[in-house]
């Protein structure tokens, strides 16, 4: 699953990858963190929130915590310091691994808004 944005002052795409294929459609007001640099993911909520979305979710599971929370304070310390943190949710998330043993993952969601 990937999520592209378009940046709304350039004809540059910003491609989202997020390393998870669970198969389930996401609303697309949420940016989930994978393996790209941190950037991209700082202009991917960006480009939402300049397009009149009123919340964007960031989401990180497992390694991807630690970008996920960066991102959130990147975004706040030097690109749109009046964002507001409405919510942050930890949990873990149960995965059936290939070989059909299930895993425990950590999850973290930080819900933006203006």
């Amino acid at each position: 699953m990937t999520f592209v944005y378009g940046l709304a002052m350039s004809d540059i795409a910003v491609e989202v990858g997020d390393g998870f294929e669970d198969g389930v459609e996401e609303e697309p007001n949420i940016v989930r963190i994978g393996k790209k640099p941190i950037m991209n993911y700082v202009v991917a909520c960006m480009t939402l929130l300049n397009n009149g979305v009123g919340e964007v979710m960031v989401r990180g599971r497992g390694q991807s915590i630690t970008k996920a929370v960066e991102t959130v304070d990147m975004l706040k310390r030097a690109f749109m310091k009046n964002i507001k943190v409405h919510s942050v949710d930890i949990g873990t998330e149960e995965i059936k691994r290939d070989d059909g043993s299930i895993a425990s993952l950590s999850m973290i969601e930080i819900m933006l808004g203006n």
